[in-house]
C-alpha cells in the first residue's frame, strides 16, 4: 500500500509539475517580469539597471540591502520548475492519501472530482480573500497572510469532506458554517493605496492564475486517479 501511495503521488506530480511549469512559462512568468520593471522604480530604471551584469540581482534589491535571485533564462526556469514539480508532488500526496482514506474506488475521472476539491480548497476559497499578487504590489504582513491561508485552506478542505461523506443536516449546516468562517473573519490587508503595479497587468495576473491553477488541479487529480488504480489493478 505504502508503495503504491508513493509512486502514484511521485509519478503523478511530476507530470502535473511539468504541465503546470509550461503552464507558468506560457502566462504567469511573462507577467511577474513585467511586475518586476514596476518593482524597480519603473521601466525607465529597470532599463538603466538592466545595462549592468548584476541587473537581474539588482531588480530584487529593496533599499540598500542586496537579495540573492536566480538569474534570468535558464537558471530562473530551471528553479521554476523544480518548485513546481516538488510542489505538485506534495499536492500530490495529499490528494492520493485523501482518496485512500475515503474507500471510494480510484479512477481518472473521479481523481478530476478529488482535483476540483483540491482546487477550491487550496485555492478558490484562500483567492476569495487573497488575491494573487504580483512583485510592488502592496500586501499586509506575510506571517498573517500566510496564516490565513492556511486556516483558509484547512477549513475548506474539512467542510467539502463534511458535505461529501457526513449524513444529515447538522452535519451541512456546520459544513456551511466552516466554509463562510475565515472569510467572516476576513483576510489580514494593508489599508488601499496606490502601488506601482498597473491595475490592468495585476488583473490579468489573477485571471491566467485562476485558469493555469485549475487546469493544474484538474490534471493532478486524473493522473492521481489513473495511478493509484493502475498500481492497484497491478499489485
Amino acid at each position: 500500500m505504502v508503495t503504491r501511495i508513493v509512486m502514484s503521488a511521485l509519478l503523478a506530480g511530476a507530470l502535473a509539475g511539468v504541465l503546470v511549469f509550461v503552464g507558468h512559462m506560457w502566462k504567469t512568468v511573462p507577467l511577474i517580469v513585467q511586475a518586476e520593471i514596476y518593482e524597480t522604480g519603473g521601466p525607465a530604471k529597470a532599463i538603466k539597471e538592466h545595462t549592468h551584469a548584476d541587473a537581474a540581482v539588482q531588480g530584487h534589491a529593496h533599499g540598500d540591502a542586496e537579495e540573492w535571485a536566480p538569474a534570468a533564462g535558464l537558471e530562473r526556469n530551471a528553479f521554476t520548475l523544480l518548485s513546481d514539480v516538488i510542489t505538485a508532488i506534495g499536492f500530490a500526496f495529499v490528494l492520493i492519501g485523501a482518496m485512500v482514506l475515503s474507500g471510494r474506488e480510484p479512477g481518472w475521472r473521479r481523481g478530476m472530482i478529488w482535483g476540483l476539491c483540491g482546487y477550491a480548497a487550496f485555492y478558490l476559497s484562500p483567492a476569495f480573500g487573497l488575491s494573487p499578487e504580483l512583485p510592488g504590489m502592496s500586501a499586509a504582513e506575510l506571517t498573517a497572510r500566510q496564516t490565513w491561508w492556511l486556516s483558509t485552506a484547512a477549513a475548506t478542505a474539512v467542510a467539502l469532506a463534511m458535505l461529501f461523506f457526513a449524513t444529515g443536516k447538522a452535519w451541512k449546516i456546520a459544513a456551511a458554517g466552516l466554509l463562510l468562517m475565515p472569510h467572516l473573519i476576513g483576510a489580514p490587508h494593508l489599508p488601499v493605496a496606490p502601488g506601482a503595479v498597473p491595475a490592468e497587468l495585476a488583473a490579468q495576473f489573477a485571471v491566467a492564475t485562476l485558469i493555469v491553477t485549475g487546469l493544474f488541479w484538474l490534471a493532478l487529480g486524473a493522473f492521481s486517479g489513473y495511478f493509484l488504480a493502475r498500481f492497484e489493478a497491478t499489485g
